[in-house]
């Protein structure tokens, strides 16, 4: 059951995290904080969602933040490097905040910028990373098929990992799988999961090689699992941007998966310049214990009165859908 908004608002607390390089439209994250018996926990959707997916966020915040979460089979997790849009002469500025991490996923396909931008900024990721670093792509379903196909073809010889939600839907994916088979490449899915109505969808038209999992979009770790499990892929544990708080929910999903066969992408405290605790990639991994966030980075980290207010106000309306649900 969905506790009383009172206990929410108890300990809320509505922070905003100035990042070192724009990332996804963010130049600063902000997030609503609050504490259940269980411990801290973070309801943070984008803020251009609706309620009705904001929601969602929430169950899985209150989940983490008051119930029992499934045993951890592993202590730290393996993460990837995250290297935003930045242009080529940036990213061993960006590579250098990762400490030890021998993957990196590369932003591509941004509004405004060109292929050879992006073949510029995976060609100096591999020259930083050597030929032994692994390198993925993401597109966030900005590519038409004929265009992935194409920028996958462009940037083999970079020998990538895999190319993470090349297109926006399921018969586009399952059909550049096909095309790029013969590369070697492999195909993930992400918002074909986190964002659609029919996540194993993906599976059935055998359009992925792997999925990229979230646990706040997903309702929480136990539902997250279940996905994972319904599919039958290979998983990798990704952050939405998440503060520590929200990155340690991440790792506890990760933690809990049978198998992990990739490095996952919750190194991304490395993108903030300050945050609630400390969560940045040590020798290549990040713990999967909770995290409670500094008092005093709290203070430090504060939103402004206005956004306390917008938070506290959207907080409630998804409180109340949710109790709705009850």
């Amino acid at each position: 059951m969905t506790p009383a908004i009172d206990d929410l608002l108890a300990t809320a607390r509505v922070v905003a995290l100035p990042m070192n390089t724009r990332f996804r439209g963010v130049d600063t994250r902000e997030a609503l904080l609050f504490e259940g018996p269980q411990g801290w926990a973070e309801f943070s959707p984008f803020v251009e969602y609706d309620d009705a997916e904001a929601a969602t966020w929430l169950a899985a915040a209150i989940d983490f933040a008051w119930n029992e979460q499934p045993s951890p089979l592993r202590e730290r997790i393996p993460v990837n490097a995250t290297v935003p849009a930045v242009e080529a002469g940036r990213v061993s500025q960006v590579l250098a905040r990762f400490d030890g991490c021998r993957t990196a996923k590369v932003k591509v396909a941004e509004r405004g910028q060109q292929l050879s931008d992006d073949i510029a900024r995976v060609r100096a990721v591999r020259e930083g990373m050597g030929p032994e670093g692994r390198i993925r792509i993401d597109a966030n379903g900005a590519w038409n098929l004929d265009e992935a196909e194409h920028a996958i073809h462009a940037m083999a010889e970079f020998d990538l990992e895999y190319a993470e939600q090349p297109c926006a839907t399921v018969p586009e994916l399952a059909e550049l799988r096909y095309r790029v088979k013969h590369k070697g490449i492999l195909i993930a899915a992400d918002e074909s999961i986190r964002k659609s109505g029919d996540p194993l969808a993906v599976a059935r038209a055998k359009a992925a090689d792997l999925i990229v999992i979230k646990a706040q979009p997903l309702g929480g770790i136990r539902h997250a699992l279940q996905i994972v499990a319904a599919t039958g892929l290979p998983a990798v544990i990704s952050s939405a941007l998440d503060t520590a708080v929200g990155l340690a929910q991440g790792a506890a999903l990760a933690a809990s998966l049978p198998t992990l066969d990739f490095d996952c992408g919750l190194g991304t405290a490395a993108l903030f310049a300050d945050d609630v605790a400390e969560a940045r990639p040590q020798r290549g991994s990040v713990s999967a214990a909770r995290v409670t966030p500094d008092a005093a980075a709290l203070e430090r980290l504060a939103a402004n009165a206005d956004r306390q207010d917008w938070w506290i106000e959207r907080l409630a309306r998804c409180h109340a859908l949710l109790a709705a649900r009850d």
